[in-house]
């Protein structure tokens, strides 16, 4: 289990566990990301990750991303 963060561009990995608490928990949830939700990594440069979840595309910061741990090779 890795954060999503460090997932090449074109990974496809399956939320494991989302970290933290509050407001952060809440909004990742909104977002779709919850352990057992497959999601793509369209752009992963260093800045704003760029997420696909079903047929939605976001970015996500790098504070926010490091919550996201998912399955797959780290």
């Amino acid at each position: 289990m890795c954060p999503i963060t460090v997932m090449p561009e074109g990974s496809e990995v399956t939320v494991a566990r989302v970290t933290g608490g509050g407001e952060a928990s809440k909004r990742l949830s909104e977002l779709g990301l919850v352990p057992g939700v497959q999601v793509s990594v369209v752009q992963n440069g260093g800045g704003p990750l760029l997420l696909k979840v079903g047929d939605s595309r976001f970015a996500l910061g790098q504070g926010m991303a490091l919550k996201v741990f998912v399955d797959g090779a780290c």
